[in-house]
């Protein structure tokens, strides 16, 4: 079978990745070694952008991106003009329609939009007439084009330089592997050989929507769950796709955050997704049958640091806090004491995020990502007609009621041996699990039975979890050799909150 040849100007199809590395400036001669590109000749070019919008951001509501390049230095330069329509948004792996034409100078082209759906964006025009600069981009672009036996072409694109937005700015470091011919399979074998050596992240979000959110002061802004809209018409197999792509943007977005951004709710919500991702993976175990998800283990050593990260971030800003006051009193020397303790656990939290931080330099972690990455956009495709006898033979709507009724069983057994640590945990576990397939499945379940049930399984996670988290800063504090005052106090508390 030949592989499909791209039309220009009307689809791209891309693989994004974040490169996590303290040094950039060596990606471009560390890529150049890897043997995929190492006969390969280079091409290096040098990017400015600027992104247009209207005010109320018309564009980017309606996941259009309309931007003008300058390709080259100013004693020979070309001028570009690019529209981008579509997209998901939750996935590393891109495709959107595009047209791109020469332009004069650095204004913009409405008759270079007329071969374009630019009219179906602006039919009046007042959309073209209300666009101005909103944010930028500099990069330098070094390029090596693959052909591969079966025919397929891949540009393997390395950026590095900055988003520019309301003197602000970000940077820019990372791979983009587009597909010129052939099909998307092609990105991930190329992707794969180069995650074995150099470290990788799965990046969700285009230079264009970075740029927005730069322009919008919140860049850093840890993403949260965003269940994806369900209706009862799609089958199992869809619904399964869109749920767990979701889940896995939240997770690997928030990795991405990780690299720069020191705001504990950045890991939470890191460690939120993953573990809505791995809920979701036994909700649809049944779709899922004979298509496993590739092995995690790669992963391990990045989910415990990141456990640990979060139980310091945990008690450092929501456990002891409260309890300084009860502590010390009127008593200064106890004060001093609890504010000793307090600069040592902060020390450690710090220390944690620095380990967090270089796993996500190892190469196998971003290996497994892609890996996973690449099943989850796979599954379209294997999941094809001839898995019909595993559709539920019941609606989509009974079939989502059974599975949290299911839930919901299980939870109510769990909570009849809560008499310890083990048991509460248990319980824990099992209300989270029902309360994220509860806010994936929401449109398709019973609004008041599925909200009571939602609020009880939240109510129970939060109290379980004061009380665990109490016996977690107790660990953390123990383990600091800290005066024995301020342990015999936590003990206290500890024991006060298990009744």
């Amino acid at each position: 079978m030949k592989p499909t040849i791209l039309p220009q100007g009307a689809q791209e199809i891309e693989l994004k990745l974040f490169l996590p590395t303290p040094d950039p400036a060596r990606l471009a001669k560390q890529l150049a070694q890897i043997p995929l590109l190492a006969r390969r000749q280079a091409t290096r070019l040098r990017f400015h952008n600027v992104y247009y919008d209207t005010p109320t951001q018309v564009l980017r509501q309606a996941r259009v991106a309309l931007r003008i390049r300058r390709v080259g230095s100013d004693a020979k330069q070309q001028w570009l003009q690019t529209l981008k329509i579509g997209g998901l948004g939750d996935s590393a792996l891109s495709q959107r329609g595009e047209w791109e034409v020469p332009v004069p100078d650095a204004k913009l082209d409405l008759h270079a939009l007329q071969a374009t759906r630019w009219n179906n964006i602006d039919p009046d025009g007042s959309v073209f007439q209300a666009l101005a600069p909103s944010f930028s981009t500099v990069f330098e672009r070094t390029i090596w084009v693959v052909r591969k036996r079966d025919g397929s072409v891949v540009e393997v694109a390395l950026d590095l330089g900055q988003i520019e937005a309301n003197h602000m700015t970000s940077q820019i470091c990372e791979l983009e592997l587009e597909l010129l011919a052939g099909s998307p399979p092609a990105l991930f074998d190329i992707a794969r050989q180069i995650a074995k050596t150099i470290a990788v992240l799965p990046a969700n979000t285009s230079k264009a929507e970075r740029g927005y959110t730069l322009a919008d002061g919140c860049l850093d802004k840890p993403l949260r769950a965003t269940p994806p809209r369900l209706t009862p018409k799609l089958s199992l197999h869809e619904t399964t796709q869109r749920v767990l792509r979701e889940m896995f943007c939240q997770f690997t977005t928030n990795l991405g955050l990780l690299c720069t951004s020191d705001n504990p709710e950045v890991v939470h919500q890191a460690r939120v997704g993953w573990r809505r991702f791995k809920s979701a993976l036994r909700l649809f175990k049944a779709s899922l049958r004979g298509h496993a998800m590739p092995s995690w283990q790669a992963l391990q050593p990045l989910l415990n640091l990141l456990g640990e990260v979060r139980n310091f971030d945990v008690a450092c800003t929501e456990t002891l806090p409260p309890l300084g006051a009860n502590y010390a009193g009127e008593d200064s020397l106890r004060a001093q004491a609890w504010h000793r303790m307090e600069q040592a656990l902060a020390q450690a939290a710090l220390q944690q995020r620095r380990l967090a931080r270089e796993a996500l330099q190892q190469p196998a972690v971003g290996a497994s990502l892609l890996e996973i990455t690449r099943w989850l956009e796979g599954l379209s495709t294997l999941m094809t007609t001839g898995d019909v006898a595993l559709e539920p033979k019941e609606s989509l709507h009974r079939w989502a009621r059974r599975r949290i009724k299911r839930l919901h069983d299980q939870l109510q057994l769990a909570l009849r041996d809560t008499s310890d640590p083990d048991g509460q945990h248990h319980a824990r576990i099992i209300a989270k699990r029902m309360r994220y397939s509860i806010e994936a499945l929401q449109p398709l379940l019973p609004k008041k039975r599925s909200q009571r049930w939602h609020e009880q399984a939240t109510e129970l996670q939060l109290s379980i979890g004061a009380t665990r988290d109490v016996r977690l800063a107790l660990a953390l504090v123990a383990k600091l050799n800290m005066e024995p005052a301020v342990l015999d106090f936590l003990r206290g508390v500890a024991v006060g909150r298990q009744k």
